[in-house]
């Protein structure tokens, strides 16, 4: 009876399962291009930079970082982990990186995908695409993935300015021109890997689904900003897959993505919320533990609707490239603007990390948070080294709370959701204290 409590303490929206289907599509997809003898590679989440182009090439795309996301849901991840550290890599090395090396070694020594591997598994790929952006371990796995796999490897770069070199003369067009150079190189490195020439007009024609697909995915997330908010960031982290890791049909995922819009406007219009008692809105930063997604539900059950979270993971700020007529150009303009997206408001405020901390001050006040849950992670400096600005800056400038939940993405040995859940009690008399202060000095919420 407590399950079943706890499974509708969130009310998930309807078209939701749908985009939750396409998870399993691509990896089963991807085990059919192999078996077809299709082109397939292993990705790492670049922020649309290379996935058009991977696409318009006909090749179908794994993504090793959501491959262990599932692990982690999924419960199998802890064999991979060890196996990693037994491999001589580092325990505190990124969660994501120690799975992917122990599925590959154990995938080596089998010669096939291991049976307890999710969603039918990753097949091996005839190529690995590493990116530059945001940790140097990104990379550096795929590169020592080269013990086990005897495939060639490409690393996309983006630039990554702080904020007031951002806004120095001509810097941003610069950056641009470096990522278009970057993407040619790219281009020529696959149509040498495998003898075919790109589809120019395949390419600008994804580029622009891609583009598309986003522009409603903000404008669903948007729809959050309401009171109560009608979609708790456990149904983001699921309906996130299909635009951060794009594959097959993107018309059909333009479709899912408009459908969820719909569904979503419909409960603002008549006010439900994702949970029935909307006591606190919360924002969530950065990466979730995805091995013990349950807490939420119980955290649901005490009032908390999660409304917004995890920056990286939302699509960037509409601008407008109907003039850009250069395809690369137009990919290029549109994953600069994710990460610098926030910068010009982060100027203006004099909050330098403007693309890494300052997302969550907008975050809080447009959302109008009580609390913030931050996930330190043992083995990710990116997504930690931050937290603490956050947590000070969003006391200093909203009087709003934040609580910190050490943990992990994958390692389970490593988050106690038994003690998260013992604080968040404490916690809730902290943000109810600070709702008072906020109502006493003038705060629009």
């Amino acid at each position: 009876m407590a399950d079943e409590k706890k499974k509708k303490a969130i009310s998930r929206p309807k078209a939701m399962y749908p985009l939750r289907a396409r998870i399993d599509e691509v990896y089963q997809n991807s085990i059919k291009a192999v078996q077809a003898g299709k082109p397939t590679g292993w990705c790492m989440v670049n922020w649309w930079e290379a996935d058009p182009i991977i696409m318009a090439m006909g090749i179908e795309a794994v993504y090793p970082e959501n491959y262990g996301a599932v692990c982690a849901a999924k419960g199998v991840a802890q064999k991979y982990l060890e196996r990693s550290d037994s491999e001589g890599f580092p325990s505190h090395m990124c969660g994501y990186a120690r799975n992917t090396i122990g599925y590959t070694a154990r995938m080596n020594d089998l010669g096939r995908i291991p049976e307890e591997a999710p969603m039918g598994g990753m097949p091996k790929p005839l190529f690995l695409l590493g990116s530059g952006a945001l940790c140097d371990t990104r990379f550096k796995w795929f590169q020592a993935l080269g013990r086990y796999l005897d495939v060639p490897m490409w690393t996309v770069e983006m630039p990554q300015p702080g904020v007031r070199e951002e806004m120095m003369p001509g810097a941003h067009d610069r950056n641009i021109k470096f990522m278009v150079k970057e993407l040619r190189g790219f281009i020529g490195f696959l149509e040498r890997l495998f003898g075919k020439k790109l589809d120019w007009a395949k390419l600008e024609e994804i580029s622009n689904d891609i583009i598309e697909m986003n522009r409603i995915w903000h404008e669903t997330n948007e729809l959050r900003k309401a009171r109560p908010s009608p979609m708790h960031s456990r149904d983001f982290w699921t309906c996130m897959t299909g635009c951060l890791y794009p594959a097959g049909d993107l018309k059909v995922l333009i479709k899912l993505y408009n459908d969820l819009y719909i569904e979503l406007k419909e409960r603002v219009d008549k006010k439900i919320g994702a949970i029935e008692n909307e006591k606190y809105r919360m924002t969530f930063a950065e990466l979730p533990p995805w091995h013990s997604l349950n807490i939420f539900d119980t955290l649901a059950e005490r009032g908390w609707n999660f409304v917004v979270e995890s920056w990286a993971y939302h699509p960037p700020k509409p601008i407008d490239l109907s003039k850009v007529s250069d395809p690369l150009e137009r990919i290029a303009r549109f994953t600069y603007q994710w990460l610098s997206g926030y910068y010009q408001n982060a100027m203006k405020a004099k909050e330098w990390w403007g693309f890494f901390a300052y997302p969550y001050m907008d975050f809080v006040k447009d959302y109008q948070c009580d609390g913030a849950l931050l996930h330190p992670l043992i083995t990710c400096r990116t997504a930690t080294n931050h937290l603490y600005l956050i947590q000070d800056r969003l006391m200093q400038t909203m009087k709003v709370p934040s609580m910190i939940a050490e943990g992990d993405i994958v390692d389970l040995k490593l988050f106690d959701a038994v003690d998260v859940l013992r604080r968040a009690e404490t916690f809730e008399e902290s943000m109810d204290h600070y709702k008072e202060i906020r109502r006493k000095e003038g705060f629009e919420w």
